[in-house]
């Protein structure tokens, strides 16, 4: 069973918003850190945004001050709300543990921002 299931993606103009869901399964949520990746075509995997168990949060420049994660620990579920999306923001989403990543990863949801 995939741990993680991803959705809320779309496409959207430029300045836009999108908020993504991630789903945890079959796995003790509330104890891990998790993280937001993405993933161009043609790029490497990056991690855009992470929140520890504790709800503390951390940033990749290239998105501070437009997205905000969050976490619903009851829902098992973590949130990406991202505002002022850009093209450059274009990119298969993705969630999974933040230090030691847990396999198989999901599907992840498209995001797709014209310009």
């Amino acid at each position: 069973q995939v741990p993680f299931v991803e959705s809320g993606g779309g496409l959207v103009q430029a300045g836009g918003s999108l908020r993504l869901s991630c789903v945890a399964r079959s796995i003790n949520f509330r104890i891990y850190d998790i993280g937001w990746y993405r993933q161009a075509p043609g790029k490497q995997r990056e991690l855009v945004a992470g929140i520890s168990s504790g709800g503390s949060t951390n940033y990749v420049d290239s998105v501070k001050g437009r997205f905000t994660i969050s976490r619903d620990n009851a829902k098992n579920t973590v949130y990406l709300q991202m505002n002022n999306l850009k093209p450059e923001d274009t990119a298969v989403y993705l969630c999974n543990a933040r230090w030691s990543t847990i396999t198989p990863w999901g599907q992840g949801t498209q995001v797709t921002v014209s310009s």
